[in-house]
């Protein structure tokens, strides 16, 4: 997947041959397994393939029919296995074109060099291959079985390798052929030396009533399991590292105590450990490490590697059948009877008779001990040579060491060879660093180097890291983001479809996904784009896609990122439309709207007077209240651009914020008809048209709006929250539209990930309004819950906004104000337009007459109605 990938960023054609004798690439053993019941033992948030994308694995779970899959899930192997086989597919699909891949279901024999420094591969079928560089991703060493008294070795009722195809079925597996017949060698009772997961796993299909499944190993445990609500890690201080092992013991002592004492369970002192466990097995010394496996390793394994939930839930069944059993000790003899039968003398002088007994310990740590004719010729060539202990193979970053110690030849391993160097490096998190890094390796040697050609530009005359074609294509994309006009999506993405390795238009693409709703998968998008700008970028490149970075991971600081960029590229137009809240992006979020405006003044000598800074510095003016100057400003740039979204957009507010409602109506009805008919976010113009009619008091004009504008199936999305979900709302609130909305409609068009997990404060305002709207109480209680953790706006204005609109639909009403009357004076906070932010004065105002503050609600009203007319705050003054 890597190799793909990267040659294709890269635009190097690439030959790439895999040696798999598997029936199907990318599964593996572990994740081979046909049985349900074998789950992973890592939740799937951290088991995406990509070191960059964390979410990737559980975003294919909800596309693959789990829609309601999370982070937290434990998945079955099998899925994880799909997952992996259809991800490399997919990459061997994207990457048509520029690599070639041959996939040969054989496996490779011997591995020798030339003088020229390519290897020489020969093959089980015959074949013979070159290569320029050659990966052993071969996993882990099987077993070795040297526990095994000869007599048990040489059984066939020995199962040494319960991976192995069709391993189990003649035990009676319950889904294997023959199962349930009578009689048969698979019913008797069964040994499982080893007590490990994959002993568990085994146990789990094997047992079954009127047979009883034993497991033996030294220690007699079974590991620990993963804790029903998953806890964050709590790291591990970074003094650890460096202490002899048993200072170190005890420190790893203290930092579990701490957990305890914090969160009352050990659990994520062990997995904030999980950041420095190879850092402080590579500082322990040899002697160290040898009395670490002596003495810590067992114990280490039982709390590092956990079982599932569902897992240790089955086992604890499983216990109470009385169908399981756990001994401690090890095997000391074996006698075959006569029935075929074993009877298995331990070392605590117990007899047990089983039918089968089934290997559990797991793989080997000696590669040089695997019977493998690939490693043993390296070996004796002296290619490789034995890691720390004896454990693995050295290697230097992944690439072989050979008998002098130098690792001269481009021939690369990662995973389980590695884990004499770094202990911890056969799980996920791990392998995918260590193939990306690989990838990168590989591909060096073939970089192409860059020309000194002169580099496309865009719109401002700013140079792009592209070649023309793309360019071209990213300069219609920034143009329709900057007229907002539609296609602008599509235009980028043929941008990075022409060039996979264009940093910007990745990042531009996972910013219309965020912020404006457009179909893309933003974390990939991000990840693209992070990957592309360490490739090829140039500084103001990798300082936009920094800026992209912070405002979708919600990681704090976005806004000073974007400050800083613009002061050191004011041209840079993308950036600007990001900072001022207008109708595509959230913008910068300060309490007084003072940062959007310094930034479009600081930003004017470098656009001269274009129509496109002419039309946000009229937004900005309209937010300050300078309506005069922003209508003339907005008239100026519409007479050169007439189809200027963000001018067309300022005048809209100006008309709004003056009280010139049937005039405001009759221009903006006129626009979306004629140079509106291209935009983007036509329902967006329509909700503006809405609000004038709402403010006129014309609640069947309202209505006929949304059907024929605003309904989902015209507007798809996060717009279908922020236009047709508000406007309900408002509606409702007006008093014009009673019984029941069609709310579940725009609830259905947008998803409920959006809706109750939402990746900006802006769009968990909208869909907490909406859900209420609805009100689906239980949907805002879980929205609420996810706003509390998440970024600090969410947390600080979305969270006490959503306990504000719980209490409206309990008629909690001193509650609902109290909240609602708290959250005002931050709403800045969330981004978007005072006309938007005005849905929480509305539900104010609502709470107040409900609960009978009726002079208060006056007073309100007489404060807008000051600052712009409205016959329908008349007619409600009056009413009050």
């Amino acid at each position: 997947m890597q190799v793909c990938e990267t040659a294709v960023r890269r635009s190097t054609p690439v030959s790439l041959v895999l040696i798999d004798p598997a029936p199907e690439a990318g599964r593996g053993v572990a994740y081979a397994t046909a049985d349900s019941r074998h789950r992973l033992n890592v939740p799937a948030g951290g088991m995406s393939c990509y070191p960059d994308d964390p979410t990737h694995f559980v975003r294919w779970l909800r596309e693959h029919g789990e829609p309601e899959a999370s982070a937290c899930d434990f998945v079955p192997r099998q899925r994880y296995g799909a997952y992996l086989a259809d991800s490399l597919g997919q990459a061997v699909i994207r990457a048509h074109g520029t690599v070639a891949v041959r996939r040969l279901r054989t496996t490779a024999t011997r591995c020798t060099w030339t003088g020229g420094g390519r290897g020489t591969l020969r093959l089980a079928d015959g074949q013979t291959l070159e290569a320029d560089s050659v990966v052993l991703a071969t996993g882990p060493a099987p077993g070795t079985q040297s526990w095994a008294p000869e007599p048990l070795r040489a059984s066939a009722r020995f199962v040494p390798d319960p991976w192995a195809p069709g391993a189990l079925d003649a035990l009676g597996a319950l889904d294997a052929p023959g199962a349930d017949t009578e009689g048969s060698p698979g019913d008797g009772d069964v040994l499982l030396v080893g007590t490990g997961l994959t002993a568990v796993d085994v146990a789990l299909t094997l047992e079954r009533a009127g047979r009883r499944v034993h497991m033996v190993s030294r220690g007699g445990a079974l590991p620990r399991r993963h804790a029903l609500v998953q806890l964050p890690p709590l790291l591990a201080p970074d003094e650890l590292v460096g202490l002899p092992l048993r200072t170190l013991r005890a420190a790893v002592r203290r930092h579990v105590a701490a957990a305890v004492r914090r969160h009352g369970d050990w659990r994520p002192a062990v997995d904030g450990l999980r950041p420095l466990s190879q850092t402080l097995w590579t500082a322990l010394s040899d002697a160290e490490r040898a009395e670490f496996l002596a003495r810590d390793a067992s114990r280490w394994n039982l709390h590092r590697h956990r079982m599932p939930p569902a897992t240790a839930e089955a086992v604890e069944r499983a216990f109470t059948a009385q169908r399981l059993r756990v001994h401690t000790g090890q095997v000391r003899d074996v006698v075959a009877r006569d029935d075929g039968a074993l009877d298995v003398t331990l070392t605590s002088d117990r007899t047990l008779r089983a039918a089968w007994v089934v290997d559990c310990t797991g793989p080997g740590l000696r590669v040089a001990d695997r019977p493998d004719p690939l490693w043993q010729g390296l070996f004796a060539d002296g290619a490789a040579v034995p890691g720390p202990l004896g454990i693995g193979v050295a290697t230097d970053g992944g690439r072989l060491r050979g008998a002098d110690g130098r690792a001269p030849r481009p021939l690369f391993t990662l995973g389980w060879p590695r884990r004499g160097e770094l202990w911890e490096t056969t799980a996920v998190p791990e392998i995918r660093a260590q193939a990306a890094e690989i990838a990168e390796a590989v591909l060096e040697p073939v970089r192409r180097p860059v020309r000194g050609r002169r580099r496309p530009t865009d719109l401002q005359g700013l140079p792009l890291s592209t070649h023309a074609a793309a360019a071209a294509a990213y300069r219609v994309g920034l143009e329709r983001v900057l007229k907002v006009r539609a296609g602008a999506a599509d235009a980028l993405s043929r941008a990075v479809e022409l060039d996979p390795g264009f940093a910007l238009g990745h990042a531009a693409l996972a910013l219309l996904g965020h912020e404006c709703g457009s179909d893309v998968d933003v974390p990939r998008a991000l990840a693209d784009a992070q990957r592309a700008a360490r490739e090829r970028a140039d500084e103001r490149e990798r300082g936009f896609v920094d800026v992209v970075s912070s405002r979708i991971t919600g990681g704090g600081g976005g806004d000073a990122a974007l400050t800083r960029h613009l002061a050191a590229y004011p041209g840079d137009a993308l950036a600007l439309a990001v900072a001022v809240p207008t109708i595509a992006f959230s913008g910068v979020t300060d309490l007084d709207g003072a940062m959007a405006r310094r930034l479009v003044e600081r930003t004017a000598p470098a656009y001269e007077g274009h129509w496109f800074h002419t039309s946000l510095l009229a937004f900005v003016r309209q937010d300050d209240g300078r309506y005069d100057e922003a209508s003339e400003l907005a008239r100026r740039a519409l007479a050169v651009e007439p189809a200027s979204g963000h001018a067309t957009h300022a005048l809209t507010h100006v008309y709004y914020e003056t009280g010139a409602h049937r005039q405001g109506r009759d221009w903006l009805d006129g626009w979306i008809a004629g140079q509106g008919r291209g935009a983007t976010h036509r329902a967006h113009f329509a909700w503006h048209v809405a609000l004038h009619e709402l403010a006129l008091d014309d609640q069947d004009a309202v209505r006929r709006r949304w059907f024929s504008q605003l309904a989902p199936h015209r507007v798809g999305g996060v717009r279908a929250l922020v236009d047709s979900g508000s406007l309900l709302w408002r509606a409702r609130l007006a008093g014009g539209w009673t019984g029941d909305q069609p709310t579940a409609d725009v609830l259905a068009a947008v998803g409920r990930e959006v809706v109750e997990h939402p990746t900006t404060p802006f769009t968990a305002l909208h869909g907490a309004v909406t859900l209420t709207a609805a009100g689906d109480l239980p949907a805002l209680r879980r929205l609420r819950t996810h706003a509390a953790g998440a970024d600090p706006v969410q947390r600080e204005v979305i969270a006490p906004f959503c306990d504000a609109l719980i209490a409206v639909l309990e008629e909690r009403w001193p509650d609902a104000v109290g909240h609602l009357e708290a959250v005002r004076p931050m709403l800045r906070r969330v981004g978007g337009s005072a006309a938007q932010r005005e849905v929480v004065e509305e539900t104010l105002l609502h709470a107040l007459v409900s609960g009978g503050r009726c002079d208060d609600a006056r007073r309100l009203l007489e404060t807008r109605l000051d600052r712009r007319s409205s016959p329908a705050d008349h007619r409600r003054l009056t009413a009050l």
